[in-house]
Parts: structure tokens; C-alpha cells; sequence
């Protein structure tokens, strides 16, 4: 008998072990499927944005119960394939219900830039009031002196006195940043420059285009300036769209090509937008990202991490079931 206890005992660890090295050795993106941390735990980090910071890239995202907004978590990563779950960054204020992050707020989309002037991280996310659906319409500030956080929350307001919803940060070359946001019942899309340290929107604010879009990630290359962004259909996937300009102030033209090729590209594969990610070091190198959202269990929303095709008239997206980083050497 104890002779089968100890057999069962090494066929046990040797499974773990086997198991614990499958998630360790994990270099393969494959998008739609369940995506574990190095614990083997699922990766719950949607609608958010990736930092690259003294080597190693941090991925902030919303932490999502079955329904139920539950804060911002943060995981790090040396590779992009490999994440450990750092802490949750930002929690949801449980103590003081008058707080605009008490429990039962909604926090959507948080994205993190880092302030070399004040030497802070700075956060910021959609948010909407508890017991107040999708009517507060708020962009949200919060900082740290860690980039994992804890991050403390400092406000939320309307920017420049306009709606706010879907959001994305963007850094341009020269350190300025700016805030894209969804506004008036998400049929504008706007852009406001934000003020020196990070925390707030200068009165530099317009709309970029008008027509009923939300999910904005944007990205630079060569100069140029290419906005994706998706139709407003709640959590159903629809058409992406590629808008470009040569200044952000300037005319945005939107492309008659989608950018998204493959099985399912009119319905963005089943996803929706959320962040481009340019990967460090590699200035013709971009990953585009993406929620597949599942209303019925949010926690449970799948992701798109796939190359962004830069030798085409037009950036595009094609789908892969698979594929790794050594993909954009051939392309």
C-alpha cells in the first residue's frame, strides 16, 4: 500500500512539474484561447494597455468578475508569452462609499504612462458611478511611485466638461501625452492634450471625427499616426475601422480598405480593439490587441494578440491561430 501511495506521490509531482513547465515555457501567442499566468492562474487584465519600464513590460487591465467590475490588476512580463501576476493596482474604494471608486463603480480600459518630469506613473480609466449605468460618463486620474502600484486614485471629472467613455493614452516623441476619448453618447471621438505632470487635460481638446465609434488604440510609425477603432454595438463584435493624419490636430482620413484580413474580419475576428503595442527596442515592430468580450462571465473574455503588417498600402491585421515574435524578422 505505501509502496502505491509513494508511486502515486512521483506520478503527481511529475505531472505537476510537467504542467508548471508547460505554463513556464509557454512562447506561442495564441489568441482566443485561455491565457495563464506563471501560477497557471487565468490572466484577468481586459480592455487595457501594456508599459514597457527598465526591461521588462507590465500589463494593466481591468479585473473582471463574472459581471462585476472588481479594480485594475497589473502582471509583468521579460517576453511578452510569460506573465506573473504583480497585485492588483488599483482597487475599488470598500470602505468609503461617498469615494467616486467605491465598490459598485465600473472601471473600464486603464492605461498607464510614466512622468519623467514628476516621476510618476499615471493611470487613467473610464469610470462610471455606482447605481448610475453608463449615464456619469468620467475619465478617471490615478498615481504611483511604483509602476505596480498601489496606485492611489486622485480624481474623476468629464474632460473639458465632455462625456468620456472608451479611452487610450498616447506618448508622442517628444513627451507630450495625450488623452483619446469616446464622447456625446460616443458619436464623436475625441483628443485633449494632457498638462505637464500627467494628471489633467489642457483646454487643447477636439474632436476628431464624428461617427460613432468607440475602442480607440492608436499608434506612430514613419511619421504618421494610424487610429483604430470599432463600431458601437454593446458587447458584439463589429467592423474595425483604420483612420490616419500626419497631425494629430490635423484631418483624419479613414481608409475604404478594412484593416483586419481573415476568417471573420468584418466582426474584427470577434474582438474589439483596445491598444497597440510597439515592442521595445523595435521601432517597425507592433502588436495589435484586442478583447473577445463574453457578456454572460466578463472574467472569462478572451484576448488578441496578433502582429501588425506594416508593408501593405495600408497597415493591416491578418489572423493567426498562432505565432511568435520572430514572425515580423520575414515581414
Amino acid at each position: 500500500m505505501k509502496l502505491y501511495a509513494f508511486v502515486g506521490c512521483i506520478l503527481l509531482l511529475c505531472f505537476a512539474n510537467v504542467n508548471a513547465q508547460s505554463i513556464a515555457s509557454k512562447n506561442v501567442f495564441a489568441s482566443g484561447k485561455v491565457w495563464l499566468d506563471e501560477k497557471g492562474e487565468v490572466i484577468n487584465a481586459h480592455g487595457g494597455g501594456v508599459v514597457y519600464q527598465n526591461g521588462k513590460y507590465y500589463w494593466f487591465g481591468e479585473k473582471r468578475g463574472a459581471s462585476a467590475s472588481e479594480g485594475v490588476n497589473v502582471y509583468s512580463s521579460a517576453d511578452l508569452y510569460n506573465w506573473k501576476f504583480e497585485r492588483l493596482a488599483l482597487a475599488q474604494d470598500a470602505q468609503d462609499t461617498s469615494s467616486d471608486i467605491t465598490k459598485g463603480c465600473v472601471m473600464e480600459r486603464p492605461k498607464v504612462i510614466y512622468n519623467s518630469v514628476t516621476k510618476q506613473y499615471v493611470m487613467w480609466f473610464h469610470l462610471e458611478l455606482k447605481g448610475k449605468g453608463y449615464s456619469a460618463a468620467r475619465a478617471a486620474v490615478a498615481v504611483s511611485n511604483s509602476i505596480t502600484g498601489p496606485y492611489k486614485f486622485v480624481k474623476s471629472f468629464r474632460p473639458n466638461g465632455n462625456m468620456s467613455r472608451d479611452m487610450t493614452l498616447f506618448k508622442d516623441d517628444d513627451g507630450a501625452a495625450y488623452l483619446l476619448y469616446s464622447s456625446r453618447e460616443n458619436y464623436d471621438l475625441r483628443i485633449a492634450k494632457l498638462t505637464d505632470d500627467f494628471l489633467s487635460v489642457t483646454t487643447k481638446d477636439t474632436m476628431l471625427f464624428s461617427n460613432h465609434r468607440e475602442a480607440p488604440a492608436l499608434f506612430k510609425y514613419d511619421k504618421k499616426y494610424y487610429l483604430i477603432t470599432s463600431g458601437c454595438t454593446g458587447w458584439q463584435a463589429n467592423k474595425a475601422s483604420l483612420h490616419t493624419t500626419d497631425n494629430l490636430w490635423g484631418k483624419w482620413l479613414e481608409s475604404p480598405i478594412n484593416p483586419m484580413i481573415g476568417n471573420n474580419a468584418d466582426k474584427t475576428f470577434g474582438g474589439q480593439s483596445t491598444y497597440v503595442l510597439p515592442i521595445a527596442n523595435k521601432p517597425n515592430q507592433f502588436v495589435f490587441i484586442a478583447d473577445e468580450w463574453h457578456p454572460s462571465n466578463l472574467k472569462d473574455s478572451r484576448y488578441y494578440w496578433l502582429p501588425i503588417q506594416l508593408s501593405t498600402l495600408i497597415p493591416t491585421v491578418t489572423w493567426m491561430d498562432e505565432w511568435q515574435l520572430n514572425w515580423f524578422d520575414n515581414h
